[in-house]
């Protein structure tokens, strides 16, 4: 039986948690920053340890998770934001430049960034997603950091 690497959702006193969220739909944000928060909370982490960062929109998501990653202050980043299918392709163009600048930078500075980032097709579908029926994409998120960060101390 090979060796298994896994994480535990316990989240240290010593790790802090960076969260960036986009202004941008927020009646769909609040409710992902809401589940981020309170399940970071839950699993151990302390209010002091967790720091949010609005930004206008989705699009400005990666330039400021970037520098809170390179900072070295935060075993990881959180983006959460929301973008809705709309009647031309704009949807299309700034859910891919999202997602691979996340990408990109958490590569870059070795801090995990988790992709929060609700690409759907209706506000419904959103609102679902943000602590609806569907369950709450923030707290997904949140939970994700916590394992990746607890994987990651086990491989240094």
């Amino acid at each position: 039986m090979p060796q298994e690497i896994t994480g535990n959702m316990i989240a240290k006193n010593g790790d802090s948690y960076a969260i960036v969220v986009s202004r941008f739909n927020e009646l769909v944000t609040r409710p992902l920053l809401n589940g981020a928060v309170g399940t970071l909370k839950k699993h151990g982490a302390k209010s002091k340890s967790i720091e949010c960062c609005w930004v206008p929109g989705a699009f400005e998501l990666p330039i400021v998770a970037e520098r809170l990653a390179a900072s070295g202050k935060y075993a990881a980043v959180i983006a959460l934001g929301a973008v809705i299918q709309g009647d031309t392709d704009h949807h299309d163009y700034i859910n891919h430049a999202v997602a691979q600048g996340l990408m990109e930078a958490s590569q870059k500075n070795r801090v995990p960034i988790l992709f929060g980032v609700l690409t759907c097709r209706t506000m419904e579908q959103a609102l679902d997603r943000a602590g609806g029926k569907a369950g709450n994409k923030g707290a997904e998120a949140a939970l994700a950091a916590i394992e990746t960060v607890n994987v990651l101390e086990q491989l240094s």
